[in-house]
C-alpha cells in the first residue's frame, strides 16, 4: 500500500514523524500514530486543526467552509488536518508544542562505531543505531547524553536521513563535558539521544542555495549536501566556509567529493588568523559570491557561532540584500541557542 512520510514540526523544535497511507487524511493518520494534533469538529467547520504545509503536496478535498479555510489561507499553505490527504512526503509546521499534542520527542539508543580527532579542532563521531534508520530533516540535531554527567549537548547530523550509522562533527573543547568522554570512548560504548529537533532544514527547491557555515558548523550542512547528492541535484550551490585557524578548517576532502557528485557545487574556505597562509583570510562576509546574490531568486542557509550569524546578517541589510528566504542557526559550544526561517 503507497504511504508518504510526514514530518510534524512542533512549536518546541521537536518532530515526530507518520506514515500517512493514500487517501488517509493527515488528522487520521497522526492519531493512529498517537499523535493528538489540535482539532474539535474534525469536519472542516472549525478551523482549530489549522497547520501549515511548508512543502509537499496534497488534496484538501472541497468539503470545508470558507470560516474554516479561506481560499487565500489555503493558496499560501496552510491546511486544515482534518481534510489535508498527502499525494507525496510532506513537511507540516504545527502551530503547538508536542506536549499539548501529547506527544514528545524520541529516545534512541546508539553504539559508538568511531572517533576520529581532526587535531585539536574537531572529532567526528560515527554511531551505529539500534533497530531501523533515524528519520529526520537534513539540517536537524539531536542532544546526546554524556554517559555519567546527567547533562546533554545538542550536535547536527552529517549523514542523511534514514542510514543506521549517524554522523556528527563535534568541536573540541579543553575541558568539556563530550571532548572529555570522547577521548576515552571506544567501539561499542552506548550513548542516549533525543531528538530529531530543530527548524533549519534544507526546503526543496530547484533554485540557487548559499550555505555559510563557521567552524562546525559545517556539520548540517554535510547532511544537505548528501541529500542534494542522492537526488542527482543540478543547481547552482555555493558554500562559504570560514574558520578562525588553518587547523580548523576540517572535511575538506568531504567537500571535495561533493564537487565531483554535484555537478552545480561550488565552495570558498576562509580563514580569520590575518598571519595565515591561507590564499583566503578574513571573514565570511569579506568573500560573499555577491554576483549570485543581486536578484533575490537565492535561499540562504546559515549556521555558526552568534558572533558570524548577526555579522551576516548586518552585512546583508548593509548591502540592502533580500534573499528569496533565510535560515539560520546560532550555536554555542554546548547547545543550539537559536533558529529562525
Amino acid at each position: 500500500m503507497t504511504s508518504y512520510r510526514i514530518a510534524l514540526n512542533f512549536e518546541d523544535g521537536i518532530t515526530r514523524f507518520v506514515e500517512c497511507r493514500a487517501g488517509e487524511k493527515l488528522l487520521d493518520a497522526a492519531f493512529r500514530h498517537q499523535i493528538n494534533l489540535p482539532m474539535d469538529c474534525s469536519d472542516g467547520v472549525c478551523g482549530t486543526c489549522k497547520c501549515r504545509a511548508e512543502t509537499g503536496s496534497y488534496d484538501l478535498g472541497d468539503d470545508y467552509i470558507e470560516d474554516a479555510l479561506t481560499a487565500d489561507e489555503a493558496a499560501s499553505g496552510l491546511v486544515l488536518t482534518c481534510q489535508m490527504k498527502p499525494t507525496s512526503d510532506c513537511i507540516v509546521s504545527v502551530p503547538t508544542t508536542s506536549a499539548v499534542c501529547k506527544t514528545g520527542q524520541q529516545r534512541i539508543a546508539a553504539a559508538v562505531a568511531g572517533v576520529a580527532q581532526h587535531h585539536d579542532a574537531a572529532v567526528v563521531l560515527e554511531l551505529d543505531m539500534e533497530g531501523s534508520g533515524l528519520a529526520f530533516l537534513p539540517g536537524q540535531y539531536v542532544n546526546i547524553d554524556v554517559p555519567g554527567s546527567g547533562a546533554s549537548r545538542s550536535y547536527s547530523f552529517t549523514t542523511a536521513p534514514g542510514e543506521n550509522r549517524l554522523g556528527f562533527l563535534i568541536k573540541k573543547q579543553p575541558g568539556g563535558l563530550m571532548s572529555s568522554w570522547l577521548s576515552h570512548a571506544k567501539t561499542g560504548d552506548r550513548l542516549t539521544l533525543t531528538g530529531p529537533m530543530g527548524s533549519f532544514y534544507l526546503r526543496d527547491t530547484d533554485g540557487p542555495l548559499l550555505f555559510l557555515a563557521g567552524g562546525t558548523g559545517l556539520a548540517p550542512f554535510l547532511s544537505m549536501l548528501e541529500v542534494l547528492a542522492r537526488k542527482g541535484s543540478t543547481q547552482p550551490i555555493h558554500l562559504v566556509y570560514g574558520v578562525t585557524r588553518d587547523l580548523d578548517l576540517v572535511l575538506v576532502d568531504a567537500l571535495d567529493a561533493y564537487v565531483a557528485r554535484l555537478p552545480g557545487f561550488r565552495y570558498t574556505t576562509v580563514v580569520a588568523d590575518s598571519t595565515s597562509a591561507h590564499p583566503r583570510t578574513g571573514w565570511v562576509t569579506d568573500h560573499m559570491p555577491e554576483t549570485l546574490l543581486g536578484d533575490g531568486t537565492i535561499d540562504i542557509y546559515l549556521c555558526g557561532p552568534p558572533p558570524m550569524v548577526d555579522a551576516v546578517r548586518s552585512w546583508l541589510g548593509e548591502k540592502s540584500i533580500t534573499p528569496r528566504s533565510f535560515h539560520y542557526e546560532k550555536f554555542t559550544p554546548n547547545l543550539i541557542l537559536k533558529e529562525s526561517a
